[in-house]
């Protein structure tokens, strides 16, 4: 398998590049606008052919490559089916399997971040977006957010999860690369809760700045980032 994790430095944004074999087919999963030709030189110099982009949520922080990628590969448009961005080809269910050569990667519908949020499975990779986050979790104060929604993706769904799962955020503000569900379990001071009523607490408390040009990015997100 091939497998690449690029990280765009103006917003800490986590994209992945996966594909089964050399001169085969590949998908990416949250790509940013301003690095899609860097995207595109890796996916020649690796023989493959990107044939499936996949956003885990809108996002408010940067502008998606989606549309942009579609453009240069015709490769296909992917997002939950709670998306509401109908430009998006196709909107995948909960649990549904999403297949890429021999590669399956299933969908988990995971709001309480934003109420369109999805994370991606695939064997013991998590590909969280900004659902659970290494060492915190997605904030839930707009886009429909809900810490009632998001207590109930982590603790109901991610963390039941084997301990040996490796999870990939969409975002680290640290340095961070991969952590496991067990480390988090452990150490993520978030989790460390014991109903949902301590998790929104935590969470109505966090008094974060919203993020620049979020209003345009949402906007320009709903049509994949098409101008």
């Amino acid at each position: 398998m091939i497998f690449k994790q690029v990280f765009d430095q103006k917003s800490s944004t986590y994209t992945y590049l996966i594909a089964s074999a050399k001169g085969r087919e590949a998908v990416i999963i949250d790509p940013v606008i301003e690095n899609v030709d860097s995207y595109i030189t890796l996916l020649n110099e690796l023989d493959l052919k990107l044939v499936k982009v996949i956003d885990t949520h809108i996002h408010a922080d940067h502008i998606t490559g989606a549309s942009k990628l579609k453009k240069v590969t015709n490769c296909s448009t992917i997002m939950g089916e709670h998306t509401p961005a109908d430009a998006v080809e196709v909107k995948v269910k909960d649990e549904e399997i999403i297949k890429i050569d021999q590669i399956e990667i299933k969908a988990m519908y995971t709001p309480g971040h934003t109420s369109d949020s999805y994370s991606f499975l695939m064997d013991k990779y998590l590909f969280s977006g900004d659902t659970l986050l290494i060492n915190g979790t997605g904030r839930t104060d707009f886009q429909n957010g809900s810490s009632k929604d998001a207590y109930n993706s982590l603790f109901n769904k991610l963390l039941k999860l084997p301990d040996d799962t490796l999870l990939y955020p969409g975002h680290d503000y640290n340095g961070k690369l991969v952590s496991t569900i067990g480390n988090e379990k452990k150490s993520n001071p978030r989790l460390q809760v014991n109903n949902a009523d301590e998790y929104a607490e935590i969470m109505s408390n966090l008094n974060l700045s919203k993020p620049k040009l979020m209003d345009i990015n949402i906007r320009s997100n709903i049509k994949l980032g098409a101008s």
